[in-house]
């Protein structure tokens, strides 16, 4: 069966993609204890803006090659490594290369998998993901636990925006003319999902950094 699809296009083909109820009950589950055994070899930590050093309101590790990390010092970046312990990051599960192979339209695999914790009360303004070296690789998200209000614009902060209600299970691919839109989650529907029995949600972007050889 095809997957339900909701996408929308600025004239070069599509660009965002709303995959609703891409991980069934199972899948999430399956997921969520690959991603328990990530976070237990690497902790999640509190991200700091560039600058300001100013705590985000979500924690946050990775797992892949590379991870995507924040702080007042050296700002936004990637790198091998955890921050804290100074490991490097674990293995990324199986089930996420798989949707990547699966939905990412891109012939190479992610190197980085950024693992976002929103409590009740996170947030995440507007933003670019612009730190990767390939703009033509996609970036692929996957919701798990409490829904979220996601909201999408243009490629500049002052472009409208939409809002796009995120549930368990669901999957954004964000491509083309979109790549570079300006994102963010408006807040947290706390209640809406059992997935986490400690309440929140589990925001993972799948990401190639570098340029296939």
């Amino acid at each position: 069966m095809a997957d339900r699809r909701t996408a929308r296009s600025r004239g070069k083909g599509v660009a965002l993609e709303h995959l609703p109820g891409k991980l069934k009950d199972a899948d999430q589950a399956k997921l969520l204890d690959a991603l328990r055994a990530v976070m237990e070899e690497a902790p999640l930590f509190t991200p700091t803006m560039p600058r300001s050093g100013k705590p985000m309101s979500v924690r946050m590790t990775n797992c892949g090659p590379l991870g995507w990390v924040t702080d007042k010092e050296r700002g936004y970046r990637y790198q091998p490594t955890h921050p804290v312990t100074g490991k490097p990051w674990p293995a990324m599960p199986k089930p996420l290369l798989d949707l990547w192979r699966e939905v990412a339209g891109y012939p190479a695999d992610p190197e980085a998998c950024l693992v976002n914790y929103y409590s009740g009360d996170a947030k995440m303004g507007l933003h670019q993901d612009k730190d990767e070296e390939d703009f033509a690789a996609p970036v692929v998200s996957v919701s798990l636990g409490d829904s979220a209000i996601f909201r999408v614009g243009g490629l500049t902060r002052k472009d409208k925006a939409q809002s796009l209600e995120l549930k368990s299970g669901d999957v954004v691919v964000l491509g083309c003319d979109d790549r570079l839109a300006f994102h963010g989650i408006d807040r947290i529907l706390p209640g809406t999902s059992a997935l986490l029995p400690e309440g929140g949600r589990l925001n993972l972007t799948l990401r190639r950094v570098t340029k296939p050889v």
